[in-house]
């Protein structure tokens, strides 16, 4: 059971993001804060904790998952480090996988040959 909320709740997360991309003029990167914010935005209000309870991956590995952690690592930090924590919670969050990113990225760099648009 825990497979079928994570696709659904997974697929229900990317469908408005296909669609934006089909339907409208937004770049990608426009769609990327979109859902980085929306993330961020639903973690502070501790709406989008209960659906990564329920969907699990499904829910924590789209852009909205990053958005969750920035504000679920910036509310802890404010509670531990008051002001300054607003500025380093974030980061300190999701700093493994903002590393695994930027590894990811040099391998791939390495491996593939880019080719000009």
């Amino acid at each position: 059971m825990q497979f079928l909320w994570a696709f659904l709740v997974g697929g229900a997360l990317c469908i408005p993001a296909q669609l934006l991309i089909e339907y409208t003029k937004l770049t990608p990167a426009r769609i990327l804060v979109i859902y980085v914010v929306t993330g961020t935005v639903l973690g502070s209000l501790g709406i989008y904790g209960r659906l990564v309870e329920l969907a699990g991956c499904g829910a924590s590995v789209p852009l909205t998952g990053f958005g969750n952690v920035l504000a679920k690592g910036v509310m802890d930090a404010v509670a531990k480090d008051g002001l300054i924590g607003a500025f380093t919670g974030g980061l300190s969050a999701s700093s493994a996988g903002i590393s695994v990113t930027v590894v990811a990225a040099l391998a791939s760099a390495l491996v593939f040959k880019s080719k000009a648009k």
